[in-house]
Order: C-alpha cells, then structure tokens, then sequence
C-alpha cells in the first residue's frame, strides 16, 4: 500500500487529520484537569506523570497544526477538541469524586435528628451555638468523602429544609481520632477513603 499517497489524500487530509488532532486535544485537556485536580488533592507523583503526557500529546498535535497551516479543518478540530476535553474533564471529575470535603451547616433549629443520622452512619460531626442575624443558631460541621456529598445533602434538605449549608474542598486531615478511616487506601490507588469516625 501507498502509504505516502494515502497520507497526502484529500480524505486523510480533510477529514482524518483533523478528526485526530480533535481526540489528541480531548485527551491532553481531559489529563490537564485531572492534573490540576490532583495537585489540588495533593497527589504528588500523580500530577507530574498527567503533566508529561498532557504536554506530548499538546505537541504532538501542534506539529500536525503547523504542518498544516492553511487547513482550516485542523484548526475546527483544535479548539473543538479543547471543548470538548473540558466537558469530559469535568465529567471524570465528577465519577472520581477525590477526596474530603468540609459541610458546615446553619440551622435554626437544634437539628438533633440530623446530628443523631450523621452519628450513626458514622460521619464525624462538630455541634457549636452561635449568634445570627435572627437569633441564635445552631452550626454544624461534618468532613465526609467527596463521593459522600449527595447522601449527606439529602439527609440534610430532608430533616432541616429551611437550614443553609456550604460545602469546602479540604486539601488534608490530622487527628488520627478524628479521621479514623480517612487515610489513603493502596487498593484504591491512594484515594481519601473518607471520615468514618467522629467525636
């Protein structure tokens, strides 16, 4: 087979190229994410190891865009793909769920329901009484896995619907009594395995 010939047909050309340099910039963006995701986090080894495919595959694919300057396609592939990386990005983001997050919670209400479902399902939970705007107030705050947040969420808009809560990312824990089963787990490649004890 010709393969200099098929390289330099319209087909390979118009269509192929551009279509290739799409996937490279879905994947160099969909790894730049995570890349930034787990310098976040904290992963050391992670974040470098992203970083060196992130670039190659960039300019792997800037060699084909300068090769071809006057192919307008590879240009609509370029930034098609950069589009598309940072929605997929943001899509594995979310099924990986890295991580511990802080949920502060203010409620009107003493909320003992909510404290005694955090209790036993095992999230550590901190009660404090504070002073608002209306009167005083009750502050709750629990650090769960990242994976946790719907579960909590729920339990929290369906036992106090009227309370106002923030959710923080926590780049990292202390307190071995207070993060008991929250240290990184090998079997999952290192990930926050989440609060499960509290005082």
């Amino acid at each position: 087979m010709d393969w200099s010939g098929f390289f330099n047909s319209p087909t390979f050309t118009y269509i192929i190229l551009p279509l290739l340099i799409f996937c490279s910039r879905i994947v160099d963006v969909s790894i730049g994410t995570m890349r930034v995701i787990f310098i976040t986090k904290g992963y050391r080894f992670l974040a470098p190891l992203c970083g060196f495919f992130e670039v190659l595959i960039w300019l792997i694919a800037m060699t084909q865009i300068m090769k071809n300057l006057s192919n307008v396609y590879c240009y609509i592939g370029y930034a098609g793909g950069f589009a598309t990386g940072n929605f997929v990005g943001m899509l594995i983001e979310r099924r990986m769920a890295l991580g511990v997050v802080l949920i502060r919670v203010i409620t009107r209400n003493e909320a003992p329901d909510l404290i005694e479902y955090l209790k036993a399902h095992n999230y550590g939970v901190t009660a404090v009484d504070a002073e608002g705007l209306f009167g005083k107030v009750k502050i709750l705050f629990t650090v769960i896995r990242r994976s946790d947040i719907g579960e909590v969420v729920e339990s929290i808009q369906r036992m106090n619907p009227q309370a106002f809560y923030t959710i923080e990312d926590v780049r990292s824990v202390s307190d071995a009594s207070f993060t008991l089963g929250c240290q990184p787990d090998i079997r999952r490649n290192g990930f926050f395995r989440g609060v499960r004890k509290g005082k």
